[in-house]
């Protein structure tokens, strides 16, 4: 049975990844589990200069999830080079490195200095982030923003270049189709929804600014959805992300039209998730008399003449 997938100029073994920002870089998950068993692993964010992140309180638990307001807390580029690359290289998976900016030079900056470094196969660029030349407007909110980002990127590199979509605007289709414009190898979504918690004892929102970014299984439909519009938007393969914490949930997504999986919440809870999650897969492939998993990417059957407002009708999407 093949499980393995080429995505641009990136190799995997299989189709499940584990999702940035809930992995650390690695290391820190490497004691729980079988690293060397991941499709990939997308590294915590980097970001030019160190971040400390937002003040306490910045994680809280939902009935079906969970707040994070971390505010990209992470080393910096120079101490993810020297400190967190030299591990990462040993590991028998896929490298991805996320990249958090907050000005598209800062983009460029960062992209062009880990081009100068191996063991990385691929870039997912976070394009939720605050453009402070735009007054703090996310990059990710603006399709323009993400299409100079997108091409400028695309110039200066050969690795596979995979743009994370924030589903906090009104069409993502229209964002995945400028950046399969721009060159973009991939599209990943969904990142956080903005969501928000109240201690109505002492009448404060629990989170330090207030409002927060919901993740877990809570936001799985409606990551299924986006995941499904954008598959019949575009040609270029989709990574679903959003509340995957079974090899159902998995199999859901493959079927809506994502080409591969990210975990990331689920990890949280058991760093073995993803792990758990590719033998479930690849059980379900074998029972189910499929020789390789690509045959359920898009093979959601859906009647004649249906589509749900806002979506192509099946059949009717132009391939490249």
């Amino acid at each position: 049975m093949n499980t393995s997938y080429t995505l641009g100029s990136m190799h995997l073994k299989n189709r499940v990844l584990v999702a940035s920002g809930t992995f650390g870089y690695g290391n820190e998950a490497a004691p729980y589990t079988d690293i060397n068993a991941l499709g990939g692993i997308v590294t915590k964010s980097v970001s030019m200069l160190p971040r400390q992140g937002n003040a306490p309180t910045r994680i809280a638990e939902t009935p079906a999830g969970m707040l994070n307001s971390i505010g990209l807390a992470n080393v910096g580029l120079d101490a993810f080079i020297a400190e967190k690359l030299p591990f990462l290289r040993d590991i028998d998976t896929s490298i991805i490195v996320n990249i958090a900016a907050s000005s598209t030079d800062e983009y460029i900056d960062i992209l062009e200095r880990l081009e100068d470094e191996d063991g990385i196969e691929a870039y997912e660029i976070n394009v939720s982030c605050p453009n402070v030349k735009e007054g703090g407007l996310n990059f990710g909110t603006r399709c323009d923003m993400t299409e100079t980002i997108t091409r400028e990127l695309r110039k200066r590199t050969k690795r596979t270049l995979i743009i994370k979509l924030t589903p906090n605007v009104t069409h993502i289709a229209d964002f995945a189709k400028a950046c399969e414009d721009e060159g973009a190898d991939a599209v990943s979504l969904i990142n956080t929804l903005v969501g928000m918690a109240v201690n109505i004892q002492t009448r404060r929102p629990v989170l330090s600014t207030i409002t927060g970014g919901l993740s877990g299984p809570a936001i799985k439909p409606v990551a299924l959805a986006k995941v499904f519009q954008v598959y019949n938007a575009v040609s270029i393969p989709i990574i679903g992300i959003g509340g995957i914490t079974t090899w159902q949930d998995a199999i859901e997504f493959l079927l809506v039209g994502a080409a591969a999986v990210q975990v990331g919440t689920a990890s949280f809870r058991d760093p073995d998730a993803a792990v758990k999650i590719i033998a479930g897969m690849e059980t379900y492939c074998r029972e189910q008399g499929i020789e390789d998993i690509q045959e359920l990417v898009g093979g959601l059957h859906i009647d004649a003449g249906v589509a749900a407002p806002g979506f192509v009708k099946a059949g009717e999407k132009e391939k490249a």
